[in-house]
């Protein structure tokens, strides 16, 4: 069809009549004007993609450049002197090497390490790696980002000569699975994440356990049930107001109602799981409930939306079966925005898992190396762990930090692909 007909026929089917529309040439230059704004907004949207992209990449770019590098490194003692009749140290039975942790170290530091796990009962490939560790205790002595180390190398080895002469050149992976292994240390080499990362496990956990089913029942309640009275608008406002506040006031709430007002409950004293002269509220469910009030509002609305864009007619649908209103909800409703809902929820807990301020506030320990065993544990996170980490003054510190973010890069990411199987899974099955 021409543009001329193409023009008449679209006049006829509006009812209008055909000198209301462009035609013949006018009509082309119409087009040809719309196709160019087309190519221009594609032409911003491709580029607003870049930007972002860049953006991320950069700063991924970074993180790693923190993570890996070629580090000074000066061992306390030599492996070479520690050889048994000529036996190299890696060569060495279990036995002898229990004789070199018993010659090296100090009587008090063999006990605790034979009460953590018998000397006599561990392998010999676990007695090498503690020697190593405990006797011959390599130090860095300086430490160089992943840039310096494949672009600078000259300059390195320059300053090595100069102010490390007894010491060697590594390439050094913070990231690696002593990080995960191990749990804080005043010592860079020997500092972990292990209680972070079960901290972080713990607290999103009930975070999610707690905001999930409540910010659901709430939507549901404000979009089937409630009525259109000024209560319930003052309750939807306010709804979307909170989804804007500040996380650290959240910490505060936080630290008024549960850290102090409930902390018979949060310490554990009411259930008889702590000891009550020394509990108090700074615990793991305190962290975990004062998350989950600050996602709390993000969840009711991405519940709101999902529920609201679910089709009246498959509502009426249940109805004329004869089916209650509840009914209609847990057969048609929810099943067909369960994918929305557990997107928002995805959301919401990236957010959670990242936040630092309500931590602090509640009483996340910025040093611990007892790992949470329960929700009334004293506790830590992995972003308070970076954050302390990238305080200190040592260079070393900053690079365990930057590999500390990669691992929460990897939870998080993780955690999202998780949530998103469940839902991908739930939306095919309608369920």
């Amino acid at each position: 069809m021409s543009l001329t007909g193409w023009s008449k026929a679209l006049s006829e089917a509006k009812g209008l009549k055909t000198g209301d529309l462009p035609e013949g040439e006018e009509l082309k230059r119409f087009v040809e004007r719309r196709h160019a704004t087309g190519r221009v907004w594609h032409a911003v949207f491709l580029a607003s993609t870049m930007v972002g992209i860049i953006a991320l990449s950069a700063l991924l770019l970074n993180i790693m450049d923190g993570a890996f590098g070629l580090v000074a490194v000066r061992n306390r003692v030599e492996p070479g002197a520690l050889a048994i009749d000529g036996v190299p140290l890696q060569q060495l039975s279990a036995e002898q090497l229990v004789t070199v942790l018993q010659t090296h170290l100090s009587a008090a530091v063999v006990r605790r390490l034979d009460s953590e796990q018998p000397l006599a009962g561990r392998s010999q490939a676990e007695l090498y790696a503690l020697v190593l560790d405990r006797v011959v205790s390599p130090e860095v002595l300086k430490a160089w980002t992943l840039g310096q180390s494949l672009f600078g190398r000259a300059e390195v080895e320059q300053i090595m000569a100069q102010d490390f002469p007894d010491a060697r050149l590594a390439f050094r992976s913070w990231l690696n699975p002593d990080l995960l292994r191990n749990t804080q240390s005043s010592v860079p080499e020997r500092a972990g994440v292990r209680t972070a990362v079960l901290g972080s496990l713990w607290i999103i956990l009930i975070t999610v356990a707690v905001a999930f089913p409540t910010g659901v029942g709430a939507a549901i309640y404000l979009e089937e049930y409630a009525r259109d009275n000024w209560i319930n608008r003052v309750i939807q406002t306010n709804i979307s107001n909170l989804g804007g506040v500040p996380s650290i006031i959240y910490g505060l709430l936080g630290l008024v109602v549960f850290v102090r007002g409930l902390e018979p409950l949060t310490s554990g004293t009411l259930l008889g799981l702590s000891d009550p002269t020394t509990a108090n509220g700074r615990t793991i469910l305190s962290a975990g409930l004062t998350l989950a009030l600050l996602i709390l509002p993000l969840i009711i609305t991405n519940a709101q939306e999902a529920i609201r864009a679910v089709p009246r007619s498959l509502r009426y649908a249940g109805y004329s079966l004869g089916a209650t209103k509840w009914q209609t909800i847990a057969a048609h409703v929810l099943p067909n925005s369960l994918a929305g809902i557990l997107t928002g929820t995805i959301l919401a807990m990236s957010r959670a898992i990242g936040e630092t301020a309500p931590l602090v506030v509640v009483g996340a320990t910025t040093f611990i190396a007892v790992d949470p065993t329960g929700p009334f544990s004293k506790f830590t996170a992995l972003p308070m762990q970076i954050y302390q980490w990238t305080a200190r003054p040592q260079d070393e510190f900053r690079r365990i930090a930057a590999a500390a973010i990669l691992v929460l890069l990897v939870l998080l990411l993780t955690l999202n692909a998780l949530a998103i199987l469940l839902r991908n899974r739930y939306s095919r099955r309608g369920y």
